[in-house]
């Protein structure tokens, strides 16, 4: 079965964090060793639920990523640090995971992850 939407994020910035260093607000996310962090363009203004804060996944190929910390307005912060290279764009819908997949982790239904995607992204339609 092909995945009903697709959804790549651009990563905007990547940074080097030591042991002890925060991400998001209230730093809710601790770096336990030496860590990198990716920085992606999408946030709960483009209808990201905020209830996926360090509960979602990213994908870089089939690669898991975790969100690390949480979901802000405009921006999202995932943990790279065991990928060998930080691709161009992470994506969060797509062949490794599914609307009803991602809604799980936020606690809510598939339905409203995808009512709640802004206009903010680029649509395109397949076959």
């Amino acid at each position: 079965a092909q995945p009903v939407v697709g959804l790549d994020l651009p990563v905007i910035q990547t940074r080097r964090l030591k042991p002890g260093e925060t991400v998001g607000y209230g730093c809710t996310w601790t770096a336990l060793h030496d860590a990198v962090i990716a920085t992606v363009s999408a946030g709960y203004a483009d209808g990201l639920i905020r209830a996926m804060s360090g509960k979602a996944l990213l994908y870089a190929g089939a690669t898991p990523c975790k969100l690390a910390g949480r979901v802000s307005m405009d921006l999202l912060t995932v943990d790279v640090t065991h990928l060998e290279e930080v691709p161009d764009t992470l994506t969060l819908l797509g062949q490794y995971q599914g609307v009803d997949t991602l809604a799980e982790a936020a606690g809510t239904i598939g339905y409203e992850i995808l009512t709640s995607l802004g206009g903010r992204y680029v649509r395109s339609t397949a076959g």
